[in-house]
């Protein structure tokens, strides 16, 4: 019973997945022989990593996370049966030190802001011992970390970074560096970011395994000394360790910043200090990190003009915040997706897709505080709604008919029926709210924006 609920690794031959004591006996024990440098590192450990209880853990976010199978065509449903005939092998060769993972899978995914985004999909199996080691690593560095680094931490969230930058803002430092890194994860130098990890890990097993990971790439091995694939747990580990440089320079400084990822905001006083700060900031990062600002996509101005995390704020003393106009944009565009009057679905089957979208963009933005903008989306949504009801009854008569079934007077309904107009037009005719009102979406268990006293 236990082996259908409990994402467990079974082993052969008594193994454990747990570190065994000098005086164990099997078949681990003649095979898996770390040396004494790395059994007496200080810090994280091989041991640590292929732990019982750290394995069970990784195997369960793996398959929560689902994803994309890599190069080798493995699924997540794969890797459970997988793992219980390979991983006394693949034990061994971890804890020896010769574990070598395979090529990632190169996908180009469409970044918000326009372009594409290069992803290294690693296979589900080096994600799953990506996760092992990420899961060890972070809770030996998080602690260490900035205070006002937020992104890819336990117990942090983007909507903290946001209420940060709201409260520098509010607090008279109402102008903003905003710093985009110019490719970063394609110029994360190598050498530097090992660097950074060998100061913090002395088992030699966990450095090689992790200069691997940076190293594989488009189905071979890169002959670059820089780049980081984006997709595997470990990156964002990573990435934080390497930035984190730049968050204690700040820190240094006395600067207000945070930080989302690669995302830095740090906000001043004034225009003219605000300059001083990118200037000096992009020198930085360039001696120190060899990392290149996007002077295209950085700038120094009011936070009003510009987004961070999908948000901006209102001006004042007293700063809101709000969607950023950017995010409406993609948000309008997926729902004219989801509500095409061509699409030949019911309204019911549109409502409930379309709710499925609105749940999650609404757990995230609904963060704002104007209402009005969420109220409006709402509005134009079900006039979308409402059009495709339009297009659907087709012909005249009945348009008439389903128009004067939902209590539409016969004068109305028979005008708006004859009507010349298209469905856009009509959508928000008094005949069609009438027919069609906001109660009927609410019967569709259409999910609305707005929160429910302002809707």
């Amino acid at each position: 019973m236990r082996q259908k609920t409990d994402p467990k690794i079974t082993l052969p031959g008594g193994a454990t997945g747990e570190a065994r004591s000098p005086g164990a006996e099997g078949t681990e024990a003649c095979t898996a022989r770390p040396d004494l440098e790395s059994r007496a590192a200080i810090g994280p450990s091989m041991e640590a990593i292929v732990e019982r209880e750290n394995l069970k853990k990784a195997l369960a976010r793996v398959k929560a996370n689902k994803g994309a199978a890599g190069i080798d065509g493995m699924t997540v449903e794969d890797l459970g049966p997988y793992l219980k005939e390979h991983w006394p092998t693949i034990r061994a060769q971890l804890l020896e030190g010769t574990y070598q993972p395979q090529p990632v899978r190169r996908v180009e995914i469409p970044k918000a802001s326009g372009g594409t985004r290069s992803l290294g999909i690693p296979t589900v199996l080096d994600r799953f011992i990506q996760q092992a080691v990420m899961q060890v690593l972070q809770a030996d560095w998080d602690r260490t970390f900035s205070e006002m680094s937020f992104g890819f931490r336990p117990g942090r969230s983007a909507h903290q970074a946001v209420a940060q930058a709201q409260a520098y803002i509010a607090s008279g430092h109402d102008v903003v560096v905003d710093i985009d890194l110019e490719k970063f994860f394609d110029r994360v130098n190598h050498d530097i970011l090992m660097g950074m990890v060998a100061k913090r890990v002395t088992d030699k097993r966990i450095l090689k395994l992790i200069r691997a990971f940076l190293k594989l790439t488009d189905g071979l091995v890169s002959p670059t000394e820089e780049g980081m694939p984006q997709g595997g747990p470990l990156s964002p580990l990573l990435s934080n360790l390497m930035l984190d440089v730049l968050d204690k320079e700040l820190e240094k400084r006395g600067h207000r910043f945070v930080r989302y990822a690669d995302d830095c905001n740090i906000y001043v006083r004034s225009q003219r200090a605000g300059e001083r700060v990118i200037a000096s900031i992009e020198q930085f990062l360039a001696r120190r990190l060899k990392l290149k600002v996007n002077k295209a996509k950085s700038a120094v101005a009011k936070p009003s003009v510009r987004k961070f995390l999908g948000f901006s704020f209102t001006g004042g003393s007293m700063p809101k915040r709000r969607i950023a106009w950017q995010a409406i944009d993609r948000c309008k565009s997926r729902v004219r997706e989801l509500t095409a009057r061509s699409g030949g679905q019911s309204l019911t089957q549109v409502a409930k897709e379309l709710s499925c979208y609105l749940t999650g963009w609404r757990a995230y933005f609904g963060f704002c505080e104007t209402p009005s903008v969420l109220r409006a989306l709402d509005q134009w949504i079900r006039r979308r709604l409402r059009a495709i009801a339009w297009k659907q009854w087709k012909r005249g008569r009945t348009r008439y008919k389903k128009l004067r079934r939902r209590g539409v007077g016969h004068d109305l309904a028979a005008k708006t029926a004859g009507s010349v107009h298209g469905p856009w037009r009509l959508s928000q005719s008094p005949a069609l709210t009438m027919a069609l009102p906001n109660a009927y979406f609410r019967s569709l268990a259409l999910v609305t924006l707005a929160p429910k006293h302002a809707a």
